[in-house]
């Protein structure tokens, strides 16, 4: 079967404009496995976007050959609202320049509407209670009235991606190892996900605190569980990733082919692609996002960083120094950052001047750290 490509309008746009988010979907509507995969959901994050290119390229030959056997949406440019936010020759698409926050935090929290729906009508049958899980979710999806721009994109990647079995969001760092961020009761499960994707980390968390887009597709699954407890088995039934793609300048055709076919390999290994790829070399370590020492800069001043991306490091060891150009005295001219924690600088700040209280780099330790809360991701 050949791919249809959708053009879904966004709503509250203004009068004379019109966004749209366009989809490529591949087999047959309603099949399954599904599998969705976007880039560009932050849209100064341009390797997903690459990978998703090289990726539709792969899908097109694929269905060409009759091979899709479940179905497959991909989102090239998952923020188009974004995508367009340009300043002085800058792009901005992290944040909704109009107010509505991060793009990708604060997707709507089913769970509580869910559990009031549903109690009392699961079943014996897992596969009955997912399926029925999955209808009562898009008829909530569906009663829903986004008031921004910023929310209507919310809802309309969210209606797209919520009932499928597997959602890939891909994203990057700044500068970066290649790594995961997976809801904990999806691991060691999707191992084979971190290994066609060579990623050398996953950074796993139940509820990271930021309601970003993949748990608001994965996450509910286990919540609902927790809250119906007993009244029917009801599986994990998404497996949903933030997928960090390295950094931001990693933009090139080489790895984005290479990731493509990790993903493609994925795809395979899961029944939703014809096709039996080797099994991947395990290497990626599994870490507690509550373990990330995110270093920051206590005041601002110029970033000299002392650690790589990949290093491992002590606790107590110099990752950075700020420098003062202005300052007089030699001794306050540089400041060190140090390590919090034993681990792996798996990410830094490609900056180097950063702002008081930037994130400088960021390390992965095996312990969580005190103090940590339930917010464990960035505000930024």
């Amino acid at each position: 079967m050949n791919p249809i490509t959708l053009e879904i309008p966004l709503a509250c746009s203004a009068p004379g404009t019109r966004r749209t988010i366009r989809v490529r979907r591949y087999g047959q509507a309603g099949a399954r496995p599904k599998a969705y995969v976007q880039g560009g959901l932050h849209a100064d994050e341009v390797p997903g976007m690459l990978v998703a290119h090289h990726l539709c390229r792969r899908l097109d030959a694929a269905a060409a050959a009759g091979h899709v056997r479940g179905e497959v949406l991909v989102v090239p440019v998952a923020n188009p609202i974004g995508l367009d936010q340009v300043v002085d020759e800058r792009l901005l698409g992290r944040f909704d320049l109009a107010g509505g926050g991060n793009f990708n935090r604060n997707y709507v929290d089913l769970v509580p509407a869910l559990v009031e729906t549903l109690r009392g009508r699961l079943t014996d049958d897992p596969f009955d209670n997912v399926a029925r899980v999955r209808r009562t979710i898009v008829t909530m999806l569906e009663g829903l009235r986004p008031v921004c721009a910023a929310d209507a994109l919310r809802w309309t990647l969210l209606g797209l991606a919520v009932d499928a079995d597997f959602v890939l969001d891909l994203h990057c760092d700044d500068e970066a190892l290649p790594h995961l961020y997976l809801g904990s009761p999806l691991w060691p499960d999707a191992a084979d996900l971190a290994g066609y994707l060579n990623s050398r980390l996953v950074l796993l968390a139940e509820v990271s605190g930021g309601e970003p887009f993949d748990e608001a597709c994965s996450a509910l699954w286990w919540r609902l569980a927790a809250s119906l407890s007993g009244e029917g088995p009801l599986p994990a039934a998404c497996l949903a990733t933030t997928i960090e793609l390295r950094g931001m300048t990693d933009v090139d055709d080489v790895l984005a082919a290479e990731d493509a076919d990790g993903i493609m390999a994925f795809l395979q290994h899961r029944g939703v692609v014809a096709g039996k790829p080797p099994l991947p070399a395990a290497g990626a370590v599994s870490r507690p996002l509550a373990g990330v020492d995110m270093v920051m800069a206590p005041s601002a001043g110029i970033v000299c960083h002392r650690a790589a991306v990949g290093d491992h490091v002590r606790m107590g060891d110099v990752v950075a120094e700020l420098v003062d150009p202005t300052a007089d005295d030699a001794t306050a001219m540089r400041r060190s950052l140090t390590a919090s924690t034993d681990g792996l600088v798996f990410a830094r700040t490609h900056l180097r001047f950063a702002r008081a209280g930037g994130i400088v780099c960021k390390i992965a330790g095996a312990d969580p750290l005190p103090g940590k809360g339930t917010k464990l991701l960035t505000n930024r």
